[in-house]
């Protein structure tokens, strides 16, 4: 069994497959480049007082404006006490109220406080820090420092995996692989995860004939903070939970307190805000002297651009932070081709339809990753068969793509820009994968006239959620 990526869907199904032996590959070695570790926001689960797992299903499909897979919603969903259990007996060491319980905080579009969170602002950086503790104990687990170029399949499915290390290429023979290798968002100028979140387990699903699916619903966060950076620090929306509100340069608060609408409203009134000319805050002065004590690390990041949040207003703008499509799933992480699975932001399992529901996908990774896991390990092997020698396929350049993603693909597209984008797409596409990901991403664009949810068509015949 072989597990491409290690970020929390990564590392939970390494856990899950043991005893049996795995082989997780991952550029840079156990923990290195995930963009699990870079998630401020929490984990969602409805077992506080008060609330229920029905609640947090209306939101999860209310948030998903109508394209959510009910099925999948409820199954994921209602894992999540369970869930939470298993990352508490792992070390996981969520925060907690001075009484001792879980300490609960409340998100965009979330009837009721139920986001757990970790050291204020870093819960994605403590979960992976209890995995990669777990793994690395858990001797079944093979650790290798390779990138994949190509996922090898024959008549009976998945057989291999072609890997890359420094100049090194490796046929590494295996009937069950798992794609747990995280968004698109490195294909974008302004993007809130690493630059190397390129999109590399949709390019090697594609490449392999596996089914992929709403590939044109990309979530951007309303609130990264406006500098200039590869990768824009993210200001985390339980940030306007605890009461900060979105202002322009003159103090105007244009949500009108709608502050935690779903993210693709406020996403888009920040956009039409912006593009009237006006500079777009956050202000989180109510919060006042509490913020470098609630959020610390974003209390940090703010000082290095030498902004104080209890005392001035925090430049944002939008950002690509999130893919909903990905490689389409069952229940068990399974994909179209047989012995090929997925797990993570890689997956689409239809659990966000068209809009992610905040604090969503730490939990899906963390459940499905699991599932995953185990239906690698209940799926008997194959025998191993000899793989051909091939020449690695060129590595994916988003440099070329990264502009126009911005410009045609962002917060509101078009299809006179989509057009163009897509010509361009399609010229790079043969000597670039990433450019073909983006070809194929535009041609889903393309195909959606209509505005819903994240996707967001200038004259689609949809009338998009407003937040007022």
């Amino acid at each position: 069994m072989i597990i491409i990526g290690g970020g929390i869907a990564g590392l939970m199904a390494a856990l899950s497959v043991a005893p049996a032996p795995v082989l997780l590959l991952n550029p840079g070695g156990l923990g290195a480049h995930a963009a699990s570790a870079w998630s401020q926001g929490g984990l969602a689960a409805a077992i506080g007082a008060g609330d229920d797992t029905d609640n947090h299903i209306a939101d999860t499909l209310a948030a998903g404006a109508g394209l959510c897979d009910p099925a999948a919603v409820r199954r994921i969903i209602e894992a999540a006490p369970a869930m939470v259990t298993d990352l508490l007996r792992l070390g996981v060491r969520f925060d907690r109220e001075q009484a001792g319980g879980l300490a609960f905080g409340l998100e965009a579009a979330h009837s009721r406080p139920r986001i757990l969170h970790a050291n204020g602002d870093a819960t994605g950086a403590e979960i992976m820090r209890a995995l990669i503790a777990a793994v690395a104990l858990t001797p079944s687990i093979t650790i290798m420092d390779a990138s994949v170029r190509q996922i090898f399949t024959d008549e009976r499915g998945v057989a291999g995996v072609l890997a890359v290390h420094g100049q090194e290429t490796m046929a590494l023979p295996a009937s069950r692989v798992l794609l747990a290798t995280g968004g698109i968002g490195g294909l974008f100028r302004d993007s809130t995860n690493p630059p190397s979140a390129i999109g590399a387990g949709l390019t090697l699903a594609a490449a392999a004939g596996a089914e992929l699916k709403h590939l044109e619903f990309i979530q951007f966060h309303p609130t990264a903070l406006d500098i200039e950076a590869a990768a824009l620090p993210l200001i985390s929306e339980a940030v306007r939970g605890e009461g900060a509100i979105l202002v322009d340069e003159t103090g105007e608060a244009f949500m009108r307190g709608h502050d935690l609408a779903p993210r693709d409203v406020v996403a888009r009134a920040v956009f039409a805000h912006r593009a009237l000319g006006h500079r777009t805050f956050l202000d989180a002065r109510p919060i006042g002297r509490h913020f470098a004590t609630r959020f610390p690390a974003i209390s940090r990041t703010c000082a290095q651009a030498g902004i104080d949040p209890a005392h001035m207003p925090i430049p944002i703008r939008p950002a690509a932070h999130y893919h909903m499509g990905g490689v389409s799933v069952d229940a068990a992480g399974r994909t179209s081709i047989e012995g090929l699975f997925a797990a993570g932001e890689v997956a689409c399992t239809g659990l966000h339809g068209a809009n992610r529901l905040a604090s969503n996908s730490l939990l899906e990774a963390a459940v499905c990753g699991a599932a995953a896991g185990r239906a690698m390990s209940a799926m008997a092997p194959r025998a191993e068969r000899r793989l051909p020698r091939i020449t690695a396929p060129p590595a994916p350049d988003p440099a070329p793509v990264r502009g126009l993603m911005s410009a045609e693909l962002g917060v509101m597209r078009n299809r006179a820009g989509l057009e163009r984008a897509l010509a361009a797409f399609t010229s790079l596409a043969p000597g670039n994968p990433a450019a073909a990901l983006c070809q194929l991403i535009g041609q889903a664009a393309l195909a959606r006239p209509i505005s819903i949810g994240a996707h967001a068509m200038q004259g689609g015949a949809a009338a998009l959620r407003q937040a007022a």
